[in-house]
């Protein structure tokens, strides 16, 4: 189970300071997860500037330019944030019985290790 998903809220934990122009302090939401990669694309947060090919779309407007996008950041740089502090935690596991029309199911459920929230 990955510890941090997609639509999580997440603390930029490493870098430069926003003072000096980097994202460190910053929070935003995960946009996308690269698992095999061990990255994650989080709203906001690693702007990059990525040169685009000029080409023509179908309705023949000109397409291509600079275009600013958010470039991945490695998941050890990120830190899930607290629902409830709204400050960076640590992401824990815990075995829950669920039951459901009588049926009774053992669930992993993730949970802020500073408040104890579910996440």
């Amino acid at each position: 189970m990955a510890k941090i998903k997609k639509g999580d809220l997440v603390q930029v934990m490493t870098g430069a300071t926003q003072a000096r122009g980097g994202d460190r302090g910053k929070q935003g939401h995960v946009i996308a997860v690269f698992g095999h990669k061990n990255r994650v694309i989080v709203e906001g947060v690693n702007f990059v500037t990525k040169h685009v090919r000029v080409g023509q779309s179908q309705g023949g407007t000109r397409t291509g330019g600079i275009e600013t996008m958010e470039a991945p950041i490695h998941v050890s740089n990120v830190a899930l944030v607290d629902p409830e502090t709204k400050k960076p935690t640590r992401v824990g596991y815990r075995e829950e019985t669920v039951t459901k029309d009588g049926v009774s199911k053992t669930v992993r459920v993730r949970y802020a290790k500073t408040s104890g929230k579910d996440l």
